[in-house]
Formats: structure tokens, sequence, C-alpha cells
């Protein structure tokens, strides 16, 4: 074969001729999808596609297979602890597939609303809402596509939803708390605006009463552990036997301020976290927490990516179940 121009951009017929094939094998041995080849003719043109330096034409393609192998992820922002731990696995899964993901950062209702004015829009396979800003009706209008996964507790009549079960990790905790002798607490809170942490509160206050613990303050943060540093030093939660906090960013916090009252059998308070993130399986930071199964939450979340017919069994709930994680902090 001879020496190609150095401006020309190889064809995926140019490397079907050199690997020896036809096209329609050498487009099934370079497709991310499982398509029959042999492994010797897959190799071969895999061999071709590296040496010609080929790379495949995502907008034909995608005009051929009606994907684009783009999934959105709608989130409010990525600074929590949490976000962390979720995201880089969420993202190596989605790759794996052969799909690449694109986040959607809006922050507030106001940024979801500029999206639609202004008509921004990206052509995406299916769009992963994480933000509790936006409604499934909203997305669908964003991304003119009915393929929307809710993640964030709320959903319509025709779209998915899957949300971690959170009241038995939250009822095994306030049990644990129970068992040891608390009777007051302090509920360290998040946004309230969210309906997975209205949902998380509820069960909180429930568990309590069922328990005979009394809730003497409740606190609002933000998630973070700048806002559970600063509640720390609050005077309302002096008289609690336990401070559940509804993230383990703003135990954390709460920790590093009262680190010495944590400590020994003498202690202060009993600290609850929430989320169970990797950080809390070390030393510096053994917080009890409730966490899920991460890999079973992603994997639900998979199954509609790689069988985009769910999506149109309309409104149907996926839970995935919390558990209770005691460490020293408790």
């Amino acid at each position: 074969m001879e020496p190609r121009k150095s401006d020309d951009q190889p064809t995926i017929a140019d490397v079907a001729e050199l690997a020896g094939v036809s096209r329609a094998i050498a487009s099934r041995a370079l497709s991310s999808e499982p398509r029959p080849v042999s492994a010797d003719k897959r190799e071969r043109v895999l061999q071709a596609a590296h040496q010609l330096g080929y790379k495949p034409n995502l907008l034909a393609r995608s005009l051929t297979t009606k994907t684009v192998n783009l999934v959105a992820v709608v989130v409010n922002h990525i600074h929590d602890l949490s976000d962390l731990d979720l995201f880089d696995l969420l993202i190596s899964e989605i790759q794996s597939i052969g799909k690449q993901v694109i986040f959607v950062r809006v922050g507030s209702a106001d940024r979801i609303e500029e999206f639609l004015r202004n008509g921004i829009a990206y052509h995406v396979d299916a769009a992963l809402v994480f933000s509790d800003f936006a409604d499934a009706a909203t997305v669908r209008r964003m991304f003119r596509n009915d393929r929307v996964l809710m993640l964030n507790g709320m959903r319509d009549a025709d779209a998915p939803a899957i949300i971690p079960d959170e009241l038995s990790g939250i009822a095994a905790a306030v049990a644990d708390a129970a068992g040891k002798g608390v009777r007051t607490a302090t509920l360290v809170t998040g946004r309230s605006a969210s309906p997975v942490e209205q949902t998380r509160i509820a069960h909180y206050k429930s568990e309590m009463r069922r328990h005979g613990i009394e809730l003497i303050a409740e606190l609002r943060g933000d998630y973070s552990y700048q806002s559970g540093r600063a509640l720390a030093a609050s005077s309302a939660w002096r008289n609690a036997e336990a401070v559940f906090c509804t993230s383990d960013a703003m135990a954390m916090g709460v920790l590093d301020v009262h680190r010495d009252a944590l400590s020994g059998d003498a202690r202060a308070f009993r600290l609850y976290g929430f989320d169970d993130v990797t950080l809390a399986e070390y030393e510096a930071y053994p917080i009890s927490s409730i966490g899920y199964d991460k890999t079973v939450y992603i994997k639900e979340i998979l199954q509609f990516l790689t069988a985009p017919d769910r999506f149109q069994s309309g409104g149907v709930l996926v839970q995935v179940p919390t558990y209770f994680v005691p460490r020293s902090s408790s």
C-alpha cells in the first residue's frame, strides 16, 4: 500500500484494506459494542488502525447507530467526598461499556432555565440526574431526549428512578445509639430543599422518637467539611449525647473540632456520619457511618444504559439498601 499523504485522514476503508478484511469486518472489530469477529481479524484491524492513526468518525457512526455513546450526568456540584467516591467509579463503569461522560453542573434552578433559554443542549444517549434543581420534564427538554434516569429522589410517571433505601441504615444507626444509652441528640443536616434530604431528616426524627431519644437541636449545614466544623462550635448541642450528621464530610469537621471530647471511654458525645466515604476507613476519621453498595447502585444504572428499552417502563423505582458501619466515633 502506498504511503498516505500526511494531511489525509485515514478512513475505515483504508484500515480494512491494510488489514486484508472487508469494511464490515473492520467496522465490527473497531466497534465498542460486542459484535462477532474472529480474534485474528480483530487483531489485524487494530494493528492497521494503529499504524494508520485511524480515529473513528463519531458523527457518522451516530447517524448509523442512532447513538453517540455519550451520557450526560447532571449535578449540582462536585465537591463532597461522597461525590468523589461515587463519580470516579461511575465514570469507570460507563467507559467500560464503550460510552463517555459529560458532566453538566447546574448549581441552581436559574441555570436550568438559562440552558433552556439559550438553546444549550447536548446530543446524548441518556441523562443521569443527580441534581435536585432539575425535574425529569425539564431534563427531557434540555436534552430533547426521553431517556432520563432520576437519581435525586424526584421522578414522574415517565422517568425511572434509583435511590438508596436509607431507612434501614438510619434505623440501625439510631438503634446503636439507643443501645449505648443515648437519650438526647443533635442532628446536623444539609440542604433542606433537597427531596432526598427531607426524607433523610424525617427518617432520623421518626427513629429517634421510636427509641425515646430527644432531638434537642437541628443545625443546618451544606454537607461540606467547612460547615460541619463551623457548626461544631455551636452551644446548641452541649447537652447532646449523640450527634448525627447527614454527611461524613460534616461529621469530619465536627470530629476535628472535638477530637479530645470524642476520645476514650469518657467521651462527651457519640458521633455518626452518613455516606461511608473511603476516608472513614482510615484512622484519621474513624466515623460510624451509613452507606450503600456503590457497585450495586451503579450496576442498576448500567442496566438502563445497556438496555434502553427499560426507560419505556415509566416511573419505575429501584431501591438499593443501606447499611450501618460502626466505628470508634460512636
